[in-house]
C-alpha cells in the first residue's frame, strides 16, 4: 500500500517543539530559562530575582560587579561576631577545665592548669615557655573574674568585631593578651598572673578611641575604664601590668584604625597601613619577649 500524497492546499502539521532541558541537569525536561540569558533551567537551579528568574552563572557574575560594603575603618561587613563567640567558648572551656583539675571548686588557682599555662616571667624569659603569653588569658581566677571579663567580652566584642573585621578585631585582642603579659613579664617577672583582662583593656582603650573618631557618646566607657583603674591600683591581688599593658596596646592600634591613612584613602591602602601598623607592634613585643632574658638580668640581677 502506498500513502498517497495531502490534498491539494492542505495545511501541514506543525512538528513538535523542540524538548528543552536545564543547562545543568540534561535528564530534566523544563520550560523555564533564564530573564537574562534565557538558558533552559530547572527549578532546583532558578533563582528568583525582582524581575523573573536567573541562572546561578548570571547571579555569580552579578555579585562579583557588586562593590563589597565596608565599614568604616575598612573591614568588611559581617553577619555576625563569630571571632567573639569563639574567645567567649574557649574562655569559658579553660575555667571549665580548671574547675575539673582543680583540688577544691572553690579555689580556682589551685590547678595544675593555672601552674603550666599561667602566665609567670620567669618561665617564659628562662624556659622558652613562650605560650604562657595567651595561654594565660584562657584562665580566671574565680568565678567573678571571668564573669566580669566575659561581660566585657560580650558588651564590648560584637561592636568592635563589626566596626573591624573578624582580622583587624582578632588581631587587636591577641596583641592585646599579648601586650598585657609582655608588661608583666618586664614589670613582675615573679608573679603568676591568668585571665584575659589585658585582651579585654584593648578592647576598652579600642572602643574608646573609634567612639570618639565616630562622635558617639563614650562617657559611660570612660567611667567603667577609671573605676576598673582605681579598682586595679586599690586592691591587691589584681595583675595592673596586664590592664595597663592591653590598655595601651589598644589606644594604640584604636587610633591608628580610626585615623590612619585618612578618609580620602582607598581600602587597598587603608588595609596595608593596618596591616603594616599590626605587624610592627607585634614584632616589638616579639622582640622585647626575646630579648627579655638580657633585660630582666640588667633590672634584677642574676
Amino acid at each position: 500500500m502506498t500513502a498517497s500524497p495531502p490534498p491539494s492546499g492542505a495545511v501541514p502539521e506543525p512538528e513538535p517543539p523542540a524538548r528543552r532541558t536545564c543547562y545543568r541537569h540534561p535528564d530534566r525536561v523544563t520550560r523555564l530559562g533564564c530573564s537574562r540569558c534565557d538558558r533552559p533551567i530547572c527549578p532546583d537551579c532558578m533563582v528568583t530575582a525582582s524581575v523573573g528568574q536567573h541562572c546561578p552563572d548570571c547571579v555569580a557574575e552579578g555579585n562579583r560587579a557588586v562593590r563589597r560594603t565596608r565599614t568604616p575603618f575598612g573591614g568588611g561587613t559581617i553577619n555576625a561576631p563569630y571571632v567573639t563567640w569563639a574567645i567567649l567558648g574557649l574562655m569559658g572551656v579553660g575555667y571549665v577545665a580548671q574547675m575539673l583539675t582543680a583540688s577544691s571548686p572553690l579555689n580556682a588557682w589551685d590547678s595544675s592548669l593555672v601552674r603550666e599555662l599561667g602566665m609567670w616571667g620567669g618561665g617564659v624569659a628562662f624556659r622558652d615557655e613562650w605560650y604562657r603569653l595567651i595561654t594565660s588569658a584562657f584562665l580566671h581566677g574565680s568565678l567573678w573574674h571571668i564573669l566580669f571579663n566575659g561581660w566585657a567580652m560580650y558588651v564590648l566584642g560584637p561592636q568592635l568585631e563589626r566596626w573591624l573585621g573578624h582580622g583587624r578585631f582578632l588581631t587587636l585582642w591577641v596583641l592585646g593578651a599579648l601586650g598585657g603579659s609582655v608588661l608583666t613579664l618586664l614589670a613582675a617577672p615573679q608573679t603568676l598572673a591568668i585571665g584575659a583582662s589585658g585582651a579585654i583593656f584593648a578592647l576598652f582603650g579600642a572602643v574608646f578611641v573609634i567612639g570618639r573618631r565616630l562622635g558617639l557618646d563614650v562617657r559611660m566607657i570612660a567611667i567603667l575604664l577609671g573605676i576598673n583603674l582605681v579598682i586595679t591600683f586599690l586592691f591587691p591581688g589584681i595583675s595592673w601590668t596586664a590592664h595597663i599593658g592591653g590598655l595601651v596596646v589598644g589606644a594604640l592600634l584604636g587610633a591608628v584604625f580610626a585615623h590612619l591613612p585618612g578618609r580620602s584613602a582607598s581600602p587597598s591602602t587603608r588595609g596595608l597601613v593596618h596591616i603594616g601598623a599590626m605587624v610592627v607592634l607585634g614584632v616589638v613585643l616579639v622582640a622585647l619577649v626575646y630579648t627579655s632574658p638580657v633585660l630582666l638580668t640588667a633590672l634584677y640581677g642574676s
